[in-house]
């Protein structure tokens, strides 16, 4: 089941990333967008909000990471796993609260 443990390792990244802008704008005090506002994702959510959804999301990163398998970053399969996880998160992060934020300057319909 090591492909497991690896699949497990990409949501662990992608979860601890997703948990950083969201713990960091709601501890700054500034509301953010968040799966509970409306429109979901693109709405703003209380700062309360965020810092308990970033909460949730390093418990959950946390989980996926110490408790499935035994994550070993010296190990290269679990390290690019990982590594996959938080540059796939990264990346569709910048590319959807970019357009919120002034990151994506794009033209948008």
């Amino acid at each position: 089941m090591v492909w497991l443990h690896l699949v497990c390792y990409f949501f662990g990244g992608a979860f601890f990333t997703n948990a950083v802008p969201h713990f960091v704008a709601g501890s700054m005090g500034e509301p953010f967008q968040s799966p509970f506002a409306k429109p979901p994702g693109q709405g703003l959510s209380s700062s309360t909000v965020n810092v308990l959804w970033g909460f949730l999301n390093l418990v959950i990163g946390y989980v996926l990471i110490s408790r499935f398998g035994d994550l070993d970053l010296r190990r290269t399969s679990d390290a690019v796993a990982f590594g996959l996880g938080i540059l796939t998160i990264g990346l569709l992060s910048a590319r959807l609260f970019g357009r919120f934020h002034g990151g994506d300057t794009r033209e948008h319909s």
